[in-house]
């Protein structure tokens, strides 16, 4: 079941109108924006100990209301069964199987804050079980249960009113070092791990892991409990930490997994020396084996994902992915610690793989052209959670021997049946220095060869984030072909699933050999009789932001508009404005006033913002004022230079986004002006 489109409120899914015949938004079987924020959108897959249930929830959205809900089901493993548990006005999140198979723990914003709540896998019995100040953001219990380890934010740093009492209204924020900032947030708290323990369905005793120190775990802005994890007889925690602050977190990468022993009290180290990210550790069932991933260089956020293990009891340490160049993520042990289950994307998809502890061989398991997330053992068969660029997130079952999916969550079956979707197809195009780039295509619904389309370039963020089979919310390809434009879609130097040496590429050559690849990717597609040449667009959001502002100045006249948003436009003042120093200093190699340091002034050198002299070509620019990544000042300057430069432009602010769009009506806007920006100069 799927919740309609034009709701009153997040009320319970069962409380709301759903899908019948016809959804009224849904025109000639083509997505528009209403439609897109009508999916369910399904998250936190658990499969229950004895594996014969799936737990999960689904997220729902009010247009009206400008907010969403999340709501939680059960089914079996088969996909039968199926039942919508909770039916609250209130989020249920992070919900996970109790080992009795018959009880399920979850956290609930009912009480106000999130806190801790249970109740029976048929919803009954619901009850809070904490009170905590401040609230919980994310838990898992000890295999005995007698146990609960649960991340809590504590205070971080020096207010204003600390210092000065007297002031308590005062909003000025004093700064004395780096990191005062993060992503889209003043940085006043940091997340700890705390143990309690849990009897009779209370929770007391609570310790701090880190007690008086002022660093994270897990990690921010992304990490959650999957950072964190229980040695199977319930005596140790493994966390993922990155024990710096201020100006040496802003500069390293280098995070390790530690060790907390539950019976003494100390922590230890247990991959100091390796200096990348190491992070997302879990114990074998046997409990003699830890794995995690780990990347090797630090200060490179996307360097490969190694997949490491190590022997508990000696502390052996070994790269089980040493052979392998591809990313290694998601890690789930099989039942009888002899292998790790992960997703690896390669050629622009990502499948779900094996790799065994003994011959460290490592075996593709699925194909097809899809995107797996995640991977969970059930009982004789494997849960994973896939998409495609036509299908959101839905939970299949696959067999582990031969790779044949079936499909059980079928949560956007009736949405999907009145949508026509465009083709995706995949090609190589041969580059300027004569390497094969796969580019996916995306074509109109109703595609007619016979036709000249209009005809989008899409350039990818990150800049080393794959273009694989995502689905997006916003930058959603099958809305852009149901408004009747081609994609052309990338994997340029810089992307990873085609190995480390295409991936490395981009670092310190932002305006080199990847833009040559871009420009190769649309000659390629302009030379097809069915795009029309004349009518060609540029869009793209952060690195693709930055990718569009260099290409209004180095296009020879192939545009006919540009979309830029969230993008970098002046790098010497990205240097300095951005709160990740490790970032700059190895994308960009380093800051602009070391003159002797060639790759940086190569890098700056390409800076767009030297080349607005040559910017003629229409430009939208769309940013949002809590990014604090890439800041809105970016943004403006762009569009005021094209304004001072004649060129036609307009920008579209959110004063309450981040890197991001979240909010559903922001979010249609977002669509809206997106699309009357490219009909205006493209048709």
């Amino acid at each position: 079941m799927a919740l309609a489109v034009l709701t009153t409120s997040c009320a319970p899914k069962d409380e709301t109108p759903v899908i019948g015949k016809q959804n009224p938004n849904i025109e000639n079987g083509r997505m528009t924006p209403e439609v897109l924020w009508s999916f369910g959108r399904i998250g936190g897959t658990q499969v229950s100990s004895d594996g014969t249930k799936i737990l999960y929830s689904v997220s729902y959205y009010s247009i009206p209301e400008n907010k969403s809900n999340s709501e939680l089901f059960v089914m079996n493993a088969d996909g039968s069964d199926k039942k919508q548990i909770t039916k609250t006005a209130t989020r249920e999140a992070a919900a996970k199987w109790m080992k009795d198979g018959e009880h399920l723990a979850f956290l609930s914003s009912e009480s106000g804050t999130m806190q801790l709540w249970m109740m029976k896998a048929d919803g009954t019995d619901r009850q809070q079980i904490t009170e905590r100040e401040g609230g919980i953001n994310d838990f898992s219990f000890s295999p005995n249960e007698s146990k609960l380890l649960f991340v809590a934010d504590v205070k971080y740093g020096e207010r204003t009113v600390d210092k000065y009492p007297d002031l308590p209204k005062a909003s000025g924020i004093i700064v004395n070092d780096l990191m005062h900032k993060h992503w889209d947030e003043w940085v006043k708290t940091v997340p700890h791990p705390f143990i309690a323990d849990f009897k009779n369905n209370k929770m007391e005793n609570e310790t701090d892991i880190l007690e008086g120190e002022p660093y994270e775990s897990p990690m921010k802005p992304f990490g959650g409990i999957e950072q964190l994890a229980w040695s199977p007889d319930g005596k140790t925690v493994a966390y993922t930490c990155r024990k710096k602050t201020g100006k040496e977190y802003a500069l390293s990468t280098n995070s390790d997994i530690y060790f907390y022993s539950i019976e003494t009290g100390k922590t230890e180290n247990k991959t100091e020396g390796m200096m990348g990210y190491d992070q997302n550790p879990t114990f074998s069932p046997d409990g003699k084996w830890l794995a995690w991933e780990s990347m090797e260089r630090e200060g490179c956020e996307s360097d490969k994902k190694r997949l490491f293990f190590m022997n508990v009891a000696t502390g052996e340490k070994t790269d089980l992915s040493a052979d392998f160049d591809q990313n290694s993520e998601a890690l789930v042990w099989t039942s009888d610690s002899k292998s790790i289950y992960f997703v690896s994307c390669w050629h622009a998809v990502t499948q779900i793989y094996r790799a065994d502890i003994a011959d460290k061989k490592i075996t593709q398991l699925t194909k097809g052209v899809h995107d797996y997330a995640s991977v969970a053992e059930a009982k004789g068969k494997l849960i994973g959670v896939k998409h495609s660029m036509s299908v959101p997130d839905e939970i299949y079952a696959i067999d582990s021997k031969t790779g044949t999916e079936t499909e059980l969550s079928f949560e956007n079956k009736e949405i999907l049946a009145q949508l026509e979707m465009g083709k995706v197809e995949e090609r190589w195009v041969t580059t300027t220095d004569n390497k094969q780039m796969l580019v996916w295509v995306i074509y109109p619904p109703k595609f007619d060869p016979n036709k000249k389309y209009p005809t989008l370039l899409y350039c990818q963020g990150g800049p080393q984030s794959p273009v694989s089979q995502f689905w997006s919310y916003r930058w959603n390809f099958q809305i852009m072909a149901a408004n009747d434009y081609i994609i052309v879609a990338p994997n340029r130097r810089g992307l990873p699933g085609f190995g480390q040496e295409w991936l490395d590429q981009i670092s310190g050559d932002y305006g080199g050999q990847n833009m040559k690849d871009y420009l190769s990717a649309i000659d390629a597609l302009a030379e097809e009789p069915f795009v029309n040449k004349d009518k060609l667009g540029c869009v793209g959001a952060s690195y693709g932001g930055f990718s569009v502002y260099w290409l209004a100045g180095h296009h020879q006249k192939r545009f006919k508009a540009f979309i830029a948003h969230d993008g970098m436009f002046n790098l010497p003042q990205q240097y300095l404005e951005t709160e990740e120093m490790w970032f700059v200093n190895w994308d960009l190699g380093g800051p602009y006033w070391d003159k002797s340091n060639a790759v940086a002034q190569k890098s700056y050198a390409n800076s767009p913002h030297l080349f607005v002299d040559k910017w003629d070509t229409p430009i939208l620019v769309i940013h949002g004022e809590k990014d604090y990544r890439i800041l809105a000042s970016q943004g403006m300057a762009a569009f005021n230079a094209a304004i001072l430069r004649g060129v036609p432009a307009e920008m579209l602010i959110f004063p309450d986004e981040n890197h991001w769009v979240l909010q559903p009506q922001n979010g249609i806007l977002w669509q809206r002006t997106y699309f009357e920006w490219l009909d205006k100069w493209l048709k």
